[in-house]
């Protein structure tokens, strides 16, 4: 007997340049791209399928663009999200203030959808203390205080990034949420990155 599939809608917000990008390809593909990215524009699509109990959980992953410039565009990909990876550089203050826009703006507009407060580049925290700007007690306060889980994470290495993905599904599993429609796009109306075999970056509008 097969697996029953559910599929699930989740959205990654945050700056540009805060790894967004990464910890999407460090999951789909298990691979830490060395080198600049270019930026995303307007979002990109992946769909991940995970297995939660005698269920199928598919992510339908929204890598959003980070910049300020399409702000009006990320709000229509993150409509009816389930789940929100809101990202912050651990060594940049300004992510971190970023990150609570994005709150504040799914706490507004998508009040069913489960927040996820996403620190990234731990391993240059290791590598050099003082790279820190964002203190984890802060950070974790502040989760608290929104009812949100809060993780740090590094593409780089793979750490915590799987935990954060397996989290978002064992979540929505148990959710009364995953029973509402219109969770997750389909290849209409996304594009599916996993068919991509050189590389997950791939967005739904290009910069010619």
């Amino acid at each position: 007997m097969s697996a029953m599939r559910v599929d699930a809608k989740v959205v990654m917000l945050g700056k540009e340049s805060v790894g967004k990008t990464s910890l999407v390809e460090r999951y789909v593909h298990h691979r830490f791209l060395v080198g600049p990215y270019q930026n995303t524009i307007g979002a990109a699509f992946v769909a991940k399928p995970i297995q939660v109990g005698e269920k199928v959980i598919t992510l339908g992953i929204w890598d959003t663009a980070g910049s300020e410039r399409y702000e009006a565009m990320s709000r229509i990909y993150y409509r009816g999200a389930r789940a929100a990876i809101v990202c912050y550089d651990m060594t940049d203050t300004s992510s971190f203030q970023r990150a609570r826009f994005w709150v504040k703006e799914l706490q507004n507009c998508e009040e069913h959808c489960k927040i996820y407060l996403c620190g990234t580049k731990s391993d240059l925290i290791q590598g050099d203390r003082s790279l820190r700007q964002i203190d984890h007690h802060d950070a974790q306060d502040f989760a608290d205080e929104i009812g949100a889980v809060h993780v740090e994470t590094s593409s780089k290495t793979g750490n915590n990034v799987d935990e954060l993905f397996q989290r978002v599904a064992e979540d929505y599993n148990t959710s009364a949420f995953q029973y509402m429609t219109g969770d997750c796009p389909t290849e209409e109306t996304g594009v599916d990155l996993d068919q991509k075999k050189d590389s997950y970056f791939y967005s739904c509008c290009h910069n010619n």
